[in-house]
């Protein structure tokens, strides 16, 4: 049998698939229900309405995500963790279901219920705790709609919310309690949104976000992003995605080209927490990116247990720098409610943050930052 290699160098077979009888079914407006196992999601339908199902013939990176893992007894089993584990996951899911790619799962280190990439999508106890100050919309994020699905807290730039879907289920989403469907996130939504982003000439910069807005299919975000830099005052866009990390597999040559076609300047801006997501796969995928001419760029979350050491954060920006992303902004996590265990404090992050100064060239060095609603811009600490 053949065997894979995980993070920590041991060697395993890869994970089985499900068998074919397996059924799919659509991407729910925001994040997929236990029930659901995610597709591509087409524009036309990016909230994954009943009929959303890729065609016959579709991606790998679709089929792929088809079979993800969802059940925490399938999880437990696949990395040799106590059951208990499952147990207690089921528990603490609640709304937000543990979703993840198998591709991912093979960077875990089995039997390891501290590894790092484990702890960032393994629902556990501690969501359940209830602390002040940790709320639904930290970001105040439905107080900022300028239109439905338009985001605009920023001089220049407006965000667009794609799709309320992922590819995985970060314990830590800032957005895990968002209202997508409520806010028009959709085929309809955008529709308005594009509107009113080329009635304001003030917005330069146009940022896609989601959800993972690399979810919807090939052809629709092709025709997404030209509908976008078909408005005169837009002079680039931006896109945020955790795809080439959690599910490299997204990053087609046909995407590659719709990107490297475009009339204006683009910039992928990865997520990365740890080095030891960043393997083989992950760096193909950035290199077919970067053969499109795109900026690259990374953004981290300072979370506690996963990447709150300084050897780490040093092995992440000189991996990421090795594969051709360039740091760009380490996170204060936000106070979302169900992940406070996940909290770092400020003078230890700003340690830290000294202590990559003192290590690393200046452009290796991500910007620490945490976002506060009203202010004019993220506020940078040093």
């Amino acid at each position: 049998m053949s065997t894979s290699i995980g993070a920590a160098g041991v060697r395993r077979p890869p994970f089985p698939a499900p068998p074919p009888s397996v059924p799919s079914f659509p991407v729910a407006d925001g994040p997929p229900m236990a029930t659901e196992s995610p597709t591509a999601v087409p524009f036309d339908n990016p909230a994954g309405k009943a009929g959303a199902l890729a065609p016959p013939g579709r991606d790998a990176w679709q089929a792929e995500l088809t079979r993800a893992v969802r059940d925490p007894d399938e999880l437990c089993r696949l990395l040799g963790l106590d059951p208990a584990f499952a147990e207690e996951a089921r528990r603490a899911a609640g709304g937000f279901p543990l979703l993840v790619p198998r591709s991912f799962l093979e960077l875990i280190k089995p039997g390891d219920p501290d590894d790092p990439l484990l702890r960032q999508v393994l629902p556990r106890r501690m969501e359940l705790e209830s602390h002040a100050g940790w709320v639904a919309d930290p970001l105040e994020e439905a107080a900022a709609m300028a239109a439905p699905g338009l985001v605009q807290k920023y001089e220049g730039r407006a965000l667009l919310l794609v799709t309320g879907a992922c590819a995985v289920h970060c314990r830590y989403c800032f957005r895990r309690e968002f209202p997508y469907a409520g806010h028009g996130v959709g085929s309809a939504g955008t529709a308005a949104a594009l509107e009113a982003i080329a009635a304001d000439p003030s917005i330069r910069e146009v940022i896609l976000s989601g959800g993972d807005p690399l979810l919807v299919d090939d052809e629709r975000f092709a025709d997404l992003l030209h509908r976008i830099v078909a408005i005169p005052s837009v002079q680039r866009l931006r896109i945020h995605t955790r795809l080439p990390v959690v599910l490299p597999s997204r990053v087609t040559h046909r995407l590659s080209a719709t990107l490297s076609g475009l009339p204006r300047p683009a910039v992928v801006v990865i997520h990365a927490n740890h080095p030891a997501e960043l393997g083989p796969a992950q760096a193909a995928a950035v290199a077919e990116l970067a053969a499109a001419r795109v900026m690259l760029l990374n953004q981290a979350v300072l979370l506690a247990g996963v990447n709150d050491s300084l050897p780490v954060l040093v092995a992440l920006s000189e991996r990421l720098l090795a594969i051709g992303v360039l740091p760009y902004y380490l996170h204060l996590p936000d106070r979302v409610v169900g992940t406070s265990h996940f909290d770092v404090p400020e003078a230890t992050a700003v340690r830290l943050h000294d202590g990559l100064r003192k290590t690393l060239s200046g452009y290796a060095v991500p910007r620490l930052v945490r976002e506060v609603p009203g202010e004019a811009s993220k506020v940078a600490f040093s």
